[in-house]
């Protein structure tokens, strides 16, 4: 099953993350590594959210990474929701 993250981030995002960043990368690389986490990163024009691509069994692998995700443990993370995504045009295995 396949589930997007969703992620609303704080205005200064840019700015804030640098103390943060390097453990938010080293933690979506481990999800990476295990073939959990297939896409992330922000938007492109305005870093304003950011959007994670999993692929797991359950939500609650997504979960875990959001409880554990240093952006959201320190706050520059002021939102966040799972959805389940359909994939009918694609594959993981393209990418």
């Amino acid at each position: 099953m396949y589930y997007v993250l969703f992620y609303d981030l704080v205005d200064d995002m840019v700015e804030r993350r640098a103390p943060f960043r390097e453990s938010h990368l080293n933690l979506a690389r481990e999800y990476q590594d295990r073939g959990e986490l297939l896409l992330a990163g922000a938007y492109a024009d305005t870093a304003d959210g950011a959007l994670l691509v999993f692929r797991v069994p359950e939500a609650s692998t997504v979960e875990a990474f959001v409880r554990e995700d240093p952006y959201v443990v320190n706050g520059l993370v002021t939102a966040w929701r799972i959805r389940p995504w359909h994939v009918v045009v694609g594959s993981w295995r393209e990418l």
